[in-house]
């Protein structure tokens, strides 16, 4: 027998992997669809002839193991696969967007492009705390399988990640536990949650995780035997009820194992439902309710279940569609053991999430998912300017219980647990929200903050004249409603700022004044507004006065725009000729200012910001406007300290309240005015139902100077808060 060379074993290598994605797509794609999955895989296979990975192995492995993933553990189709392998080649230029549309169509088309703009953020800037995710989800929230072909990027990254750097493990485990474990849950895919959860515990606490791993291996043995003696008589009894049936053991994934040692305090060895048996009965759809409840009678008539911790989730599936009958029995030798019931459609949804459900409810190729997409657009749709928000939405429903309530037909809405009466009608429909102002639960009149309860038949009043609410915010807990209340109050404030525009449009015109740029720019910057569109709102609100605007307009000079002090020599500062502050070294030449929203003082921990036109700015980490910098620029963003010896003076402003009692103003200015270092500029003071709230402005050396002064005005009888005041801009 000839052994095979190298490239021989490689091309069988190839095909055999080929092969293998074919039958893993033979249940959802037509020999149609077949011919067009294996253009795109010649395409990819030419393209990358010669290529290797880090590893040596030929690079068309990688595109094949991604196509694998997207088929197997997201259940996705036939589009999904070819966008998969040809992403790459378009985004090398190697083939055009044209030739795409050509031999694919346009939905192939609309994806990959969509993929190559992420691949394309990516490659710019890949930290973790950038827009790449908010961009990833919302640029592309017309169809999500974009954001899907990435995850299965992601994952691949993560399982191929042990010839990687340390730095590079720890920082892809990041991005993975950060932005894709909570889109994983949410969108039902548990088991990829599960293997992105283990792999991210494997790189960022390795010790922690090969010693549970240890710990599983050292009591398999034993946890087989157990399972054995354990489903046994549960087999009798399913092969005399002639139920057809599957039995597996799930072992708990190490992150989850780590999660409940942490969430009970509880040791290794003390976690009782380390493993859980599965019962998948093959049954129809009509039948497989029915059967998954014979099963139920029949392991609670050999172990005795524990009320407590029954779960139905066949009746009333989870929102995100997953369906499971869940009961824990006393075992063998008094031990829980968890038990889950369910049919094999309902595995399939388990374990692929949404892509699965609506596969069961469409047909075997792309029509289905479209139902998919306009169920998880929802989620992924949203018009606030922060992406920690988005993240934060995910996040909270990562572990979030759910409640069923009753609309008054009797049909049942499945919400979120702490849901309001006003997340229920934006459950129902958008414009029933947004006109929503109460309603009646169990019959008894109730605000919109109401929170329901289980049970709570509920319904709706609504009127023409209301409107979304920003406050509204302060209180829905859904995303959806979260989602289109945003919506409802931007688009109401672009027609508000549309109509200042025309309003100051009409003015400048009589005033014989240009409505160009520039003059609208010495409006922005006498306002401080980032965009145009803020100084329009304010003027069809009337925060700004018409006659105020005349008068900056016709002045001959513009004043320039308050420049806050310089570092080298600020107003409130009495340099000793040395600077007070270390800027990244590989920026030269680059004037830099105190930021006026968080007035850093010497001492407080700081970053620079590269601000357009206006030099670096100095900002503290703990500026409110911190968050939206570091998140959305981190290219802008360059290290700043402070030096050895601090010999400037620095304004800081102080936000302080209490109990109006009589002469507090005094007792304040007097606490200043003992310490002889420290200078007060101004004092404001507004009384209100017997408090106080005030702004004082002083001057101080440091932040020790600072925290000595707080600590003694903190001191006067009747003060109850004193903190530093910062802006949000």
């Amino acid at each position: 027998m000839v052994a095979m060379t190298q490239e021989e074993e490689e091309r069988r290598q190839i095909l055999y992997r080929y092969k293998n994605l074919l039958k893993s797509c033979k249940n959802i794609i037509s020999q149609d669809d077949i011919k067009l999955v294996r253009k795109a895989f010649n395409l990819s296979l030419e393209d990358h002839e010669g290529e290797r990975r880090t590893n040596g192995e030929p690079a068309i492995f990688r595109t094949l193991e991604i196509a694998e993933i997207v088929v197997t553990e997201l259940g996705l189709g036939r589009t999904s696969v070819i966008c998969s392998m040809l992403y790459d080649i378009v985004q090398k230029k190697h083939i055009s967007i044209k030739e795409v549309k050509l031999m694919f169509g346009p939905k192939v088309t609309q994806i990959i492009e969509g993929l190559v703009k992420v691949t394309e953020i990516y490659a710019q800037n890949p930290t973790l705390h950038t827009e790449n995710f908010r961009k990833l989800l919302l640029s592309f929230a017309d169809d999500v399988r974009v954001v899907l072909i990435i995850l299965a990027d992601r994952l691949f990254q993560l399982r191929n990640a042990g010839n990687k750097s340390r730095e590079l493990q720890i920082s892809l485990a990041k991005e993975i536990n950060f932005l894709y474990i909570p889109l994983a849950h949410r969108l039902g895919m548990y088991q990829v949650k599960s293997s992105m959860e283990d792999l991210a515990l494997r790189y960022l606490d390795p010790e922690t995780y090969f010693e549970l791993e240890q710990k599983l291996k050292d009591t398999e043995e034993e946890r087989e035997a157990y399972i054995k003696d354990f489903v046994a008589p549960i087999r009798v009894e399913l092969d005399n009820l002639g139920i057809k049936y599957k039995i597996k053991a799930r072992t708990k994934s190490i992150a989850s194992i780590l999660h409940k040692m942490k969430k009970q305090q509880v040791e290794f060895e003390e976690v009782y439902d380390i493993f859980a048996i599965r019962i998948i009965i093959k049954a129809s759809e009509k039948k497989e309710k029915s059967e998954c409840w014979q099963v139920y009678s029949a392991v609670s008539d050999l172990y005795r279940p524990n009320p407590q911790r029954m779960r139905d989730w066949i009746t009333i599936p989870k929102s995100n569609g997953y369906e499971s009958l869940h009961t824990t029995v006393m075992g063998l030798q008094g031990r829980w053991v968890e038990v889950q019931i369910r049919s094999k459609r309902m595995n399939n949804i388990a374990e692929k999430g949404f892509a699965a459900h609506w596969r069961y409810k469409g047909d075997k190729g792309d029509g289905g998912l479209d139902n998919w997409l306009q169920d998880i657009r929802e989620v992924l749709e949203s018009r606030e300017d922060s992406s920690v928000d988005l993240i934060d939405d995910f996040k909270a429903d990562l572990y979030s219980k759910e409640i069923y309530v009753f609309t008054p037909k009797g049909d049942l809405k499945q919400l979120k647990s702490g849901s309001t009466l006003l997340d229920f009608a934006y459950s129902i429909h958008s414009d029933l929200g947004d006109k929503c102002i109460g309603g009646t639960v169990n019959q008894r009149n109730v605000s919109i903050r109401q929170v329901l309860q289980n049970g709570d038949r509920v319904s709706i009043t609504t009127s023409n004249n209301q409107k979304p609410k920003s406050d509204w915010l302060s209180f829905v807990v859904t995303t959806k409603a979260k989602n289109k209340i945003r919506q409802t109050i931007n688009e109401e404030r672009v027609k508000e700022a549309d109509l200042g525009k025309e309003m100051l449009m009409r003015r400048m015109k009589n005033w014989k004044i240009e409505f160009c740029d520039e003059n609208i720019r010495k409006l922005l910057n006498r306002y401080k507004y980032k965009l145009a569109s803020d100084l329009y709102y304010n003027i069809a609100i009337e925060t700004h006065d018409l006659s105020e605007i005349k008068e900056i307009m016709v002045k001959k000079e513009e004043e320039k725009a308050s420049v806050e002090h310089k570092i080298a020599a600020p107003k409130t500062q009495e340099k000793g000729g040395e600077d007070v502050l270390i800027v990244d070294e590989n920026i030269a030449n680059v004037d830099y200012t105190l930021s006026k929203c968080c007035s850093p003082i010497f001492g407080d921990e700081i970053f620079g910001f590269i601000s357009i036109g206006k030099g670096i700015r100095i900002h503290r980490v703990s500026c409110p406007n911190a968050n939206e910098m570091l998140t959305r620029y981190p290219y802008r963003v360059v290290k700043s300290s402070w030096t050895s010896k601090g010999s400037a003076s620095y304004q800081a402003v102080l936000h302080i309240t209490g109990e109006d009692e009589l002469g507090m103003v005094n007792n304040i200015s007097e606490v200043i005015t003992k310490d002889l270092r420290v200078k007060m500029r101004s004092i404001q003071v507004e009384t209100n139902a017997g408090g106080f709230e005030g702004k004082l402005t002083v001057v101080i050396s440091n932040i020790d100077h600072l925290n000595n002064l707080i600590a003694k005005l903190k001191q006067i009888k009747g003060v109850n808060k004193v903190s530093r005041y910062d802006m949000v801009v």
